[in-house]
């Protein structure tokens, strides 16, 4: 199979997986606030997700660079599908009481989420040749935003057009789809004499070759902190309701306006890589992303918002590829799970604990200020690691593809 091929089908992959987790998680979020009306509640979310994914993280990484790439990525597909039907029994009202059952159920997906990450980052690498890689992310990444933009937005509308119920059969097909795209790949993997079948030492080999390699360590850093203090996304079924008084078609717009700026950006990157001052770019994106927070947290028009957040998406793109680049590029093969495991563990995390940060934020300090205080602090973590990690901002890309 050749790679472009293959990157289609991988891709294929990828889009079922990923559409599912977002309009299942935009589902749960609606459903969990229509319930309780408390926007710790929707922080908790983060957290039942976050405790799964960290306890497996690490040995899902060990697992992919050991066994069957193929498999453990149909397995993380499975679960998504599993869950997805057990919340639709949930939201029919077959099942109960249904606030422990969801929060059951968010912990599964984070076990999904903890197989599926290192899985394709690991198949990426394997069918992508080394001098394509950088446009190959931009396209992968445009892929993905895509589903971040179609899935929120078909979450919100079936939401409010269908109930939950349909919204999650809608998940779980999406999962379907999913696995029937991994059954199409076709790949060797490499046995090396690198690695070891002993978990700890599998593990302890991964994590000294990130300390010891100022790129990956520091890209790693500026994400996890980034993403924990800019994630206003988390509370937005409480910024429609108390902010916009809107709707839930409201919040399924602004989920995906993130997306929006994204794929538009990624697009753009597939055909001009930034290749020369790569690092320099990296920080002014992360900064932009802190801006656009503030400035969506100080508006309350819905188009503004939307706005605001698209720029954040834009911003976030340019991030991701030239991140995702350096991952790749300075990553061997045998290693690509366990690296890709450690650098979930600083992304995953950080999602989780950026929606329980922004639930307690917003519960001492108010809605709006919490989001404010994220940009801000988003802004002073650039500024702290463009002077702590000097490789990193004199980079340029095209010295190591």
């Amino acid at each position: 199979m050749n790679h472009s091929k293959a990157f289609r089908t991988l891709l294929l992959y990828r889009v079922g997986a990923t559409l599912s987790y977002q309009i299942t998680m935009v589902a749960v979020g609606w459903h969990i606030y229509e319930i309780t009306n408390s926007v710790i509640s929707l922080g908790l979310i983060g957290l039942a997700e976050l405790i799964p994914y960290f306890a497996l993280a690490l040995y899902s990484g060990h697992a992919v660079d050991h066994y069957s790439r193929k498999w453990i990525a149909a397995i993380a597909c499975m679960i998504h599908v599993a869950v997805a039907l057990f919340l639709t029994a949930i939201a029919l009202g077959y099942l109960s009481p249904p606030i422990p059952l969801i929060y059951t159920a968010v912990a599964f997906i984070g076990v999904g989420r903890a197989l599926l990450r290192p899985s394709y980052q690991a198949l990426f690498g394997q069918i992508i040749p080394r001098d394509q890689l950088t446009r190959y992310t931009a396209y992968a990444s445009s892929a993905f935003q895509i589903c971040v933009v179609t899935g929120p937005g078909l979450g919100g509308l079936m939401i409010g057009f269908a109930g939950l119920e349909w919204t999650y059969l809608l998940a779980a097909l999406c999962g379907v789809f999913g696995l029937y795209g991994i059954t199409f790949i076709n790949v060797v993997q490499e046995k090396t004499n690198y690695s070891s079948h002993r978990f700890l030492k599998s593990f302890l080999e991964g994590f000294h070759y990130v300390k010891k390699h100022e790129l990956i360590l520091g890209i790693m850093a500026l994400d996890m902190f980034a993403v924990l203090f800019g994630g206003a996304v988390s509370i937005l079924p409480a910024f429609v309701k108390e902010v916009l008084n809107a709707v839930p078609e409201t919040l399924g717009i602004l989920r995906s306006a993130p997306a929006v700026g994204a794929v538009i950006t990624g697009i753009y990157l597939a055909k001009r890589p930034i290749l020369t001052d790569s690092g320099k770019y990296l920080f002014m994106s992360v900064a932009g992303f802190g801006l656009a927070i503030i400035a969506f947290g100080l508006s309350s028009n819905l188009l503004l918002c939307a706005l605001f957040l698209g720029i954040s998406g834009c911003c976030d793109s340019v991030s991701v590829v030239i991140r995702g680049s350096i991952m790749q590029l300075t990553t061997p093969d045998h290693m690509r799970g366990r690296i890709s495991a450690i650098n979930g563990i600083f992304i995953g995390s950080s999602n989780e604990l950026g929606a329980l940060e922004s639930g307690i934020a917003a519960s001492l300090i108010g809605l709006v200020p919490s989001i404010i205080f994220g940009g801000v602090a988003t802004i002073a973590v650039v500024a702290i690691t463009y002077r702590l990690a000097p490789h990193l901002r004199k980079l340029n890309l095209k010295d190591i593809t």
